[in-house]
């Protein structure tokens, strides 16, 4: 059953019936204008089924250990969100100072401390600064329209808020479905790579929740790249509170597919925001793999081209050195035999059969020259197809990681 995605206008992640959120500054981050934000509250109005991805780095926030350690119950009622301070590398302090700031989001937000997940984005190797959150949270005014205060309280060096909602048919329904993320370095396809919150109004069975979940993030943050490093803090939740009506979507039911697609299409939609805005990027780059004799070789190169240094160098440069491509495939280690490729930058063809053919340089340079760089690469062994998303590599993105934590 196709879900019937429309886009909302102004949407964000309480778009859906029965989510508010806030925002305040309470200085956990330097101020950079008069909008700057650093401590939210996301609140769902009735307890909502739950589902979460974390990141897979050896060295975790203690924000992220609590938080998944309260996914396991399957429910939840609010998440509490800071930024300028990743909460990471401070031993068992960061777990306490965790557990206080749930607890400090339940009081003010009216539910239990245990319904709370938390999540932290920011440097590594400092302490929450707990006089400051316990002194400014009750500053966060929650309401139906806090969606946009909430996505900027979340942001460290992204230049804009990432946010959106859809509605879609479910079960008879007219359902929404909204999100926000952040996140534009230590971004590497390797589960999610950043922070992501998204809000339904569905009613959706928890372990099919969770399963489509997974298959969306696979398909989307796990697909995108800008710098090849990994956060210790990434994180996407999704709460559904129901509140739309209708029974629990479950795995197998006729409306399964059409949620799995609304949450596919809002996930890879924020994605490419994050790439777009990656530290210093001018340029997003889409990979498309296609011919390939698995998915999972699909996906393998499609992520290896779009993470490779070379080529985002050389799209920054508008430098059509198709052999960096050529170079980015090989290594990911995919079967493929080199004469049978077929490769085209924004649509001009420029190798056949692993050779190159005669095009106009200039006409590449001027094609590479958008906003949107695409390649797509012809491996021509089986029927599988994969997209990847990066972006370019500039001066920029040294600036601003030599003097990140000063």
């Amino acid at each position: 059953m196709a879900a019937m995605i429309e886009l909302i206008q102004g949407g964000n992640v309480t778009s859906a019936k029965g989510f508010s959120a806030g925002g305040t500054y309470g200085g956990l981050k330097t101020a950079v204008d008069e909008d700057s934000l650093d401590l939210a509250i996301l609140r769902s109005d009735v307890s909502a089924a739950v589902a979460a991805t974390f990141s897979t780095n050896k060295v975790v926030s203690p924000s992220v250990t609590l938080s998944k350690q309260r996914v396991q119950k399957g429910t939840a009622r609010a998440v509490v969100a800071n930024s300028g301070c990743a909460n990471c590398c401070v031993g068992q302090q960061g777990l306490r100072d965790a557990e206080e700031m749930a607890a400090l989001a339940a009081g003010h937000a009216g539910v239990a401390p245990e319904e709370v997940l938390v999540c932290s984005t920011g440097v590594i190797g400092v302490e929450l600064p707990m006089a400051l959150v316990r002194q400014n949270i009750g500053n966060i005014q929650l309401s139906e329209e806090g969606g946009p205060q909430f996505a900027r309280a979340i942001m460290t060096t992204d230049s804009r808020p990432k946010e959106m909602a859809i509605s879609f048919d479910l079960a008879g329904q007219r359902v929404t479905m909204g999100g926000s993320a952040k996140g534009v370095g230590m971004i590497h396809p390797d589960m999610a790579t950043m922070l992501c919150f998204i809000a339904t109004d569905a009613s959706v069975e928890q372990k099919f929740l969770q399963r489509a979940l997974s298959e969306s993030v696979r398909a989307s943050f796990n697909m995108i790249d800008v710098d090849g490093d990994q956060s210790t803090n990434d994180t996407v939740l999704v709460l559904a509170n129901g509140e739309a009506g209708g029974p629990p979507i479950q795995a197998g039911s006729g409306s399964a597919d059409a949620f799995q697609e609304a949450l596919t299409y809002i996930c890879t939609a924020l994605a490419k925001e994050l790439v777009r805005d990656g530290e210093g990027a001018q340029r997003l780059i889409e990979v498309v793999v296609d011919g390939a004799l698995t998915p999972e070789d699909a996906s393998r190169a499609a992520r290896e081209v779009a993470g490779s240094l070379l080529v985002k160098a050389m799209v920054h440069g508008r430098d059509p050195n198709w052999g960096r491509v050529m170079m980015a495939l090989g290594k990911s280690g995919i079967e493929f035999d080199e004469s049978r490729v077929d490769l085209f930058i924004n649509d001009i063809h420029i190798v056949h059969e692993g050779i190159a053919i005669n095009y106009l340089k200039d006409a590449v340079i001027s094609a590479m020259s958008v906003p949107e760089v695409r390649f797509r690469i012809s491996v021509h062994e089986g029927d599988a197809r994969a997209t990847a998303w990066g972006c370019d590599l500039t001066e920029e993105y040294v600036t601003f990681n030599s003097a990140y934590s000063t």
